[in-house]
């Protein structure tokens, strides 16, 4: 059986990394998928349980190098947090004391090298006049340095020898070999060579591990800035529910609620699980959620949800959901899957990371050999060597795409917004054309009863009352707008004899031993009954936006049941957004032509799909998929499935309460369909982000190895590449993640 897990991994330093595990984990047998994000430190893995258990997995990782981090406790939000806080701390704190040393180590080696400064350097520490004494001072400085950068020679060596290569391995090779020359150099000076004195390079090695761990320091502060939203939709839940047991009020931990449990919450609380309201009335706010700023009115009956605030009344509450089934922990559960997630794009940065690391230490070889061959230094040529092994890092082409897919996913959280992964993020930036649903998508999907008119032989009244007798078993929003316009009039219902519902027509019931059908016009094309005067009746109701039930006894028309479905507010301003963005917009629709065509124009779309019947829209799909276009389906998630699977994007309406529609590529969470450009409009800016990262990141890394080949030392001599080179890798990665949290700054279409 196959099984899906995500596994939180601790200790990767570069993309490469990355690259190891994945390959690593993807040689197990049984194991089908595994990819790891460097970003969020997260390996996807699918695996048949069979063949390979979920342990082995575990325990691969960690003989490769790394650390499995546990995240099976409830506290692991915190956990992930704390962690997340230690390591950052511990990196500044390895950075300061690297820099506290390093600071003199380069003051002392650099000062007496240049002539035309005139900064004091103590006497005893004069290379000329005490050369050993300038050598041992200099270990004594770099030894500090080396301990807080010990990481880069234990991970970095280890991948060496186990020929998967990484960022660390490329820091741990180049410094070595700035130390170890440095090492014999002052060896050569006690036993009397004072001239070796020139040739000790412990500064570079210093000031190169210091300028990487100051990149990598804020490369973690970024990277946590990338997740803001996340955590705060971690923090949303409140600690402690106040359940009603035997009459009394017992404040309990919320992992301690149950299914059942009956819950008060006071105004100005949190709702501490989703439930059902059993007493009360009150508003809650639920823009959290939503991102709908006005609260909802709610009574007994009516559903709430977890982290959503009471505003003003005291409410009794049925808890129904608890832990990870809310609302707030699928929501949570759906934004961290994106996150960790990984897009088309993201695959060409994957393959060259992978190869990219093996192929510097082959270039850095080779301009070695090169330099040397050509007649230059020993000395000369192993800067160059450092040189090209540091700037070539790829920790910026590790960090261009997964950085912008967290702060993206996490922005569209926020506006309600609920992307699936990096796939449906970057491929919605290609849309071109988009299909809306009409009932509960363009139009508030709550329609009422308008019109009810008659034939002479029957009233009105009993029209209505066997119209909504036969419909209250019936879950067709049209149905239940005439069981409510008779509740609304106190009408007594009939007991139904028999009922079957005839999908995309209507429904057939006996009443009072009478043969009844309720529908649309197929139904009663179907069964052949004649409209008579009531044909003209329906044109005119259909031209106005109003649907038209048909209502038939015994195989004769009696009367039709007008029902309208108002448009929504944010329908024609998003749409008309739409059409402005390049978009082609169509409708499709169970309703007839005229129908159909009425509620179109009220928004502005000129291509209708009327009289489709639910299994037939993904057919509709098909068509405009077989024009080469890429379609997008907006629909309500549940009659729309097959359509929001067959599309290239699903986009699904909801109120946030079922966020995990596996037919739906985005779910948002509003009713607004101004979400819909956003969405778009968010995905755009998103693959422009990334595009200009890898831009980035790749030019730094072609252009920088050549570079470090020698260019540099025609402007400061090859003492000062291996230093230069440092600060632009840490500059590099600092500056694909400061260009990813651009897009915090997203603002939503209104």
């Amino acid at each position: 059986m196959m099984t899906k897990e995500t596994i939180k991994i601790g200790g990767m330093s570069c993309a490469a990394c990355a690259s190891r595990i994945e390959k690593m984990i993807g040689k197990l047998e049984g194991v089908s998928v595994a990819a790891v994000n460097f970003a969020t430190e997260k390996l996807l893995v699918e695996y048949d349980n069979q063949t390979v258990s979920l342990t082995k997995i575990k325990e691969t990782v960690e003989r490769i190098g790394y650390e499995v981090l546990n995240t099976e406790k409830k506290a692991a939000i915190d956990e992930d947090k704390l962690r997340k806080e230690k390591e950052i701390a511990t990196l500044w704190k390895k950075f300061i004391v690297s820099a506290i040393f390093a600071l003199p180590l380069l003051y002392i080696a650099m000062v007496p090298m240049i002539s035309w400064l005139s900064f004091p350097i103590p006497s005893f520490l004069n290379p000329m006049q005490y050369p050993l004494v300038f050598a041992l001072t200099q270990i004594g400085l770099v030894i500090p340095i080396l301990i807080a950068g010990n990481k880069f020679y234990s991970v970095g060596f280890k991948a060496l020898l186990d020929r998967s290569p990484n960022m660390d391995s490329l820091i741990a090779i180049g410094t070595s070999a700035a130390v170890a020359y440095s090492l014999y150099s002052a060896y050569q000076i006690s036993i009397g060579n004072f001239m070796a004195v020139d040739e000790l390079y412990f500064e570079t090695a210093g000031v190169i591990i210091t300028l990487i761990l100051l990149g990598k320091s804020l490369e973690a502060v970024s990277k946590g800035k990338t997740s803001e939203a996340i955590k705060k939709l971690m923090g949303l839940a409140p600690k402690t529910a106040l359940i009603i047991k035997d009459g009394k009020e017992i404040e309990i931990p919320i992992e301690d609620v149950e299914i059942g449990d009956i819950i008060l919450v006071k105004p100005g609380e949190k709702i501490p699980v989703d439930g059902e309201v059993i007493e009360g009335n009150t508003a809650i706010d639920e823009s959290m959620l939503t991102g709908e700023s006005m609260p909802v009115d709610k009574k007994a009956g009516d559903k709430v949800y977890a982290a959503s605030i009471n505003t003003n009344g005291m409410i009794h509450f049925k808890a129904t959901k608890i832990g990870s089934d809310t609302a707030l922990a699928q929501i949570i559960k759906l934004v961290e899957d994106a996150q960790g997630s990984k897009a088309p794009i993201a695959k060409m940065a994957d393959i060259v990371s992978g190869y990219f690391v093996p192929i510097v230490v082959v270039i850095a070889i080779l301009a070695f050999a090169g330099w040397f061959i050509s007649g230059q230094s020993l000395v000369f040529s192993l800067t160059i060597f450092i040189s090209i092994l540091v700037i070539a890092c790829p920790c910026a082409l590790g960090l261009a795409t997964p950085t912008a897919i967290m702060v993206a996913t996490g922005k569209g959280a926020e506006n309600g917004i609920l992307i699936k992964g990096g796939e449906a993020l970057e491929t919605t930036h290609k849309i071109n054309t988009i299909i809306f649903d009409k009932t509960g998508t363009i139009t508030e999907g709550k329609p009422e009863v308008t019109d009810i008119i008659n034939m002479k032989e029957i009233s009105k009244d009993y029209l209505l009352q066997i119209a909504a007798s036969g419909e209250k078993g019936s879950e067709h929003p049209l149905g239940q707008a005439i069981v409510k316009k008779a509740e609304s009039e106190a009408v007594e219902f009939f007991k139904v004899e028999a009922f079957n519902a005839i999908p995309g027509h209507g429904i057939e019931v006996t009443i009072n031993n009478e043969n009844v059908l309720i529908g649309n016009r197929k139904l009663m094309d179907d069964k052949n009954i004649a409209l008579g005067d009531l044909d003209s009746e329906s044109d005119r109701l259909a031209l106005e936006g109003k649907t038209p039930m048909y209502v038939a006894m015994n195989s004769k028309i009696s009367g039709i049941i007008a029902v309208a479905d108002v448009v929504k507010p944010s329908s024609a301003k998003a749409i008309k957004k739409l059409q402005s963005m390049g978009i082609e917009v169509a409708m499709i629709t169970g309703d007839n032509k005229k129908t159909a065509q009425a509620i179109a124009s009220q928004v502005g779309i000129t291509r209708v799909l009327s009289e489709v019947l639910p299994q037939d829209k993904s057919n509709e799909v098909k068509k405009l998929q077989a024009e080469g276009k890429k379609v997008a389906m907006v629909g309500d998630g549940i009659n729309d499935a097959p359509a929001l699977a067959q599309a290239d994007i699903g986009i699904a309406i909801g109120s946030g309460t079922d966020v995990a529609m596996e037919s739906a590529d985005i779910v948002l969470m509003k009713s607004d369909l101004m979400d819909v450009p956003t969405a778009i409009h968010l995905s755009k800016s998103t693959i422009r982000n990334i595009k200009e990262n890898l831009f980035w990141a790749f030019g730094y890394n072609v252009a920088g190895i050549p570079i470090a080949a020698g260019v540099l030392y025609i402007f400061g001599g090859p003492l000062l590449n291996p230093i230069f080179a440092a600060a632009a890798m840490s500059l590099s990665s600092v500056s694909v993640l400061a260009n990813a949290l651009r897009l915090k700054g997203f603002k939503a279409y209104k």
